[in-house]
């Protein structure tokens, strides 16, 4: 029987015992965890960190949600060490159609979005870009009546008499006519619109042109001179005036009235169906669209405005992004940069469309992705092709 001297010599043994066996697990632990960072890459990774590079663009309001996501994703997409070349940030600056072709037209961005083609005397002025058609859109007339719901109808006769400031109440005879037993409010409309240089304007404008006589090719462009109306910048400005301004009306891209939950009006389209602006209206008119011309070719008169088919939304468009065939034409511009120009226009033309239905801009048809695959491939710097 152990004395009472050995006894008291465990005790005192036992707690050392103990910490031996805290510090075995505390390192078992920690080889397990470099085991795993450094398998994951985390710790002492292959290669040396990635370079970076900026891709800077201006331009239409009317596809910047979909090009924020698209840069959002990219610069993960190219930060991945399994993706070659540097990782990628695209800055995007939203600030109309007009502005981002006076910017690229001066060369001081690598790309501009328009959702107005070129007129013969811009491509004069900047000969050499491309239109790479990168989405569709539409362009709704949005309203901000409390006590009326979504969907009442408005045909595009109505619309100019709207903004031409000849209807001036929400009771009046034309729009009574079409939304029998709808109670109508009877006060003024208020009218909003864009005062920037814009393509969403533009898109609107030449559809007016088509619906009512008395609007005339002189109030159709980027910017008019307005007959009524007040204005606001960009597609996101003209929402929120709209938003805040009690009887209002404006036209605004379709994605961002789903972002705000703004009501929308029916239009009455070339088939004589009154239609909503949504995904499969917008894809329906685009699908009209059955021969282009080459990207670098006259796309001055291409439209998808008031195309035939029950479905089909009448106030829809393509949007492009403009990019120079001959990247060295840009003072900004190195081999680096063109190459990631290019990788990024592939992208947004295939993996990048699988962000567009979520933000309300419908896929690329087969054929439009062909045609821009074959303008990505004749891109070059120095005269040395990106994309085989």
């Amino acid at each position: 029987m152990a004395t009472t001297e050995e006894m008291e010599k465990l005790q005192r043994a036992r707690p050392g015992r103990g910490r031996l066996l805290i510090v075995v697990a505390v390192l078992v632990i920690a080889v397990a965890l470099i085991a795993v960072a450094v398998y994951a890459g985390w710790l002492f990774p292959s290669g040396s960190p990635k370079a970076k590079t900026a891709l800077n663009g201006a331009g239409a309001t009317f596809p910047c949600p979909l090009i924020t996501a698209w840069s959002s994703e990219f610069v993960n997409v190219t930060r991945a060490p399994t993706t070659p070349g540097p990782q990628v940030t695209v800055n995007y600056n939203c600030v109309g159609s007009g502005a981002g072709i006076t910017q690229i037209t001066s060369k001081t961005v690598d790309f501009a979005g328009t959702d107005a083609p070129l007129k013969s005397s811009e491509r004069s002025a900047a000969p050499g870009l491309l239109h790479i058609p990168e989405t569709i859109g539409a362009v709704t007339a949005s309203y901000s009546v409390v006590e009326l719901s979504t969907g009442i109808k408005l045909r595009g006769y109505t619309l100019a008499e709207i903004f031409r400031g000849t209807i001036t109440q929400w009771n009046s005879p034309n729009i009574s006519a079409d939304n029998t037993g709808i109670p109508l409010p009877a006060r003024a409309i208020q009218v909003v619109h864009r005062s920037d240089s814009s393509g969403t304007t533009f898109v609107f404008t030449s559809f007016l042109h088509l619906a009512n006589p008395w609007w005339n090719v002189s109030l159709v462009g980027k910017a008019i001179n307005w007959p009524v109306g007040i204005g606001a910048q960009g597609n996101a400005g003209v929402a929120g005036k709209i938003q805040t301004t009690p009887d209002a009306i404006g036209y605004v891209e379709l994605a961002y009235t789903v972002q705000n939950n703004m009501k929308v009006a029916q239009i009455k389209n070339h088939d004589g169906q009154w239609t909503t602006p949504t995904l499969a209206t917008t894809a329906a008119a685009a699908a009209a669209l059955t021969s282009p011309p080459s990207p670098g070719g006259d796309w001055a008169d291409v439209s998808i405005l008031d195309q035939p088919g029950a479905t089909s939304y009448p106030i829809a468009t393509l949007t492009y992004l403009l990019v120079y065939k001959e990247l060295n034409v840009l003072t900004t511009m190195d081999q680096t940069k063109a190459q990631a120009l290019v990788d990024f226009l592939w992208w947004a033309v295939h993996g990048g469309q699988d962000l567009s239905e979520a933000l309300t801009y419908p896929k690329l048809a087969a054929g439009l992705v062909t045609l821009d695959e074959g303008a990505i491939r004749s891109i070059t710097f120095n005269g040395q092709t990106l994309h085989s």
